[in-house]
């Protein structure tokens, strides 16, 4: 009797936190609403089966309780039973299956009209490449990746030359524009999701993979790797940001094409060296940085990263925290930087002898050293950095400058902003090392590298 009644009990809860949850489906941004339907039909469906099944199960217990006066009866089988039983069920798969075959059916058929985007997985980060003026995408492979060919397009295919590249984490994409999304990896499985598109589709390594879908709501929607794609995996977001056409060709016309940033644009070191006494008053220079200053080493940064760095400062992504004095002054030294001749004044400091910076900072070097297999993924297992990943070098750099760069992420001074994708990943990376004891023991490790 107890036990039917527990069953009932059990039941009943479930269906009112069912109903009563506040998690259900995020808002619809898309053209999928048969997938909300499908979802919907079969939750009906197994709900429906649940209920049954356990109230059944309550009446059997109930009705058939112990009785020392009565035996029970047996029966091998029941034909018609069973026949009842295997055609409600082969209904319920039916109904079940139908919906999504249907829906199924419209995913992989893509519209005439529309527009054809790539969308790059690598660990751990989202880029995606556009069809130029020929409205062709170029051919691309994992093995024309190299630091100077960052999205692997084949140099010999013109329908390359005019791709666009766009290197950033965010996605702008048109309003009500059917959108084909062709899908690459450069290195292991990942997933494309956007939770409020309902489509995702895995990135198979080796081949291409698409979906598609009509944005149908203005707004910003973050980007999820759904698939496990090694060490950080949760840190691999991104977000597309939906929007009028009108704004969506401004923000396109923004970044470069492959010809572009594949010609060698001539730069002027001795004009680099000018404009390098601005800084070298705190880098010294050599480059090799001073930590009284706190300025890093520069000889250990590749120009991307600086000028990545260069970019945030100026745009109030970096060096807005009041704590922070010398991201403030940075910020000012940046606004006061010629843009046209930025790429001069890097390539000088990329010019300069590498530097090593001594470690002044004592730990347990053991301990850092498994501290550190987080940090390998992306920096390199000899901290060597990774320009594909946008990894900077730590090998040879200030420890006092690595650990106040860590110490701002932990606070929150730096990787808070949602234009810094590298930022945010770094401050979720922080909260590995836990106390300011293993951070010395990490920072005492790479000071051996």
């Amino acid at each position: 009797m107890y036990i039917a009644i527990v069953i009932v009990a059990l039941v009943a809860v479930t269906l009112i936190l069912h109903f009563a949850s506040p998690w259900w489906l995020t808002p619809l941004a898309s053209n999928w609403s048969a997938i909300d339907t499908t979802i919907e039909i079969s939750f009906w469906i197994t709900g429906f089966v649940f209920v049954a099944v356990n109230l059944f199960l309550a009446w059997t217990v109930w009705r058939f309780r112990h009785n020392k006066n009565r035996r029970s009866h047996y029966e091998p089988e029941n034909k018609k039973l069973e026949i009842w039983l295997t055609g409600l069920t082969s209904v319920g798969i039916i109904a079940m299956l139908t919906p999504g075959l249907i829906t199924w059916a419209n995913i992989v058929h893509v519209p005439d009209d529309a527009l054809e985007i790539e969308a790059i997985g690598q660990q751990w980060q989202w880029t995606y490449r556009f069809p130029g003026e020929d409205g062709v995408l170029g051919a691309a492979n994992a093995r024309f990746v190299s630091n100077e060919n960052r999205f692997g397009l084949d140099p010999s295919d013109p329908n390359s030359a005019d791709d666009i590249l766009v290197e950033h984490h965010r996605l702008h994409l048109p309003l009500d524009q059917p959108i084909k999304l062709v899908l690459r990896s450069n290195d292991v499985l990942h997933n494309f999701a956007v939770p409020q598109f309902r489509v995702k589709m895995d990135l198979v390594p080796g081949t291409q993979t698409y979906q598609w879908f009509t944005p149908t709501r203005e707004g910003t929607f973050d980007v999820l790797c759904e698939e496990l794609c090694g060490l950080a995996h949760y840190t691999m977001k991104g977000q597309v940001q939906v929007e009028p056409e009108e704004e969506f060709r401004n923000w396109l016309a923004t970044y470069p094409t492959f010809s572009e940033v594949q010609s060698d644009s001539a730069v002027d070191l001795a004009v680099g060296e000018t404009q390098y006494q601005t800084c070298a008053g705190c880098h010294n220079a050599d480059g090799s940085g001073n930590e009284a200053l706190n300025a890093p080493n520069l000889t250990r940064l590749d120009s991307r990263y600086m000028a990545r760095q260069m970019r945030h400062y100026r745009e109030g992504i970096r060096g807005t925290e009041r704590e922070d004095e010398p991201g403030q002054l940075m910020v000012s030294i940046a606004q006061s930087t010629n843009v046209d001749t930025e790429p001069d004044l890097l390539a000088y400091i990329e010019s300069l002898d590498d530097v090593d910076t001594a470690g002044t900072l004592t730990g347990d070097i053991s301990n850092g050293q498994r501290l550190y297999g987080a940090c390998a993924a992306c920096h390199g297992s000899a901290a060597e950095g990774k320009v594909l990943l946008s990894a900077p070098a730590l090998a040879g750099q200030s420890d006092l400058y690595l650990k106040r760069q860590l110490e701002h992420f932990s606070m929150g001074w730096r990787g808070k902003h949602p234009q810094d994708q590298f930022g945010t990943q770094m401050r979720l990376m922080t909260r590995t090392i836990h106390s300011p004891e293993r951070l010395r023991d990490l920072l005492a490790y790479i000071s051996t590298l």
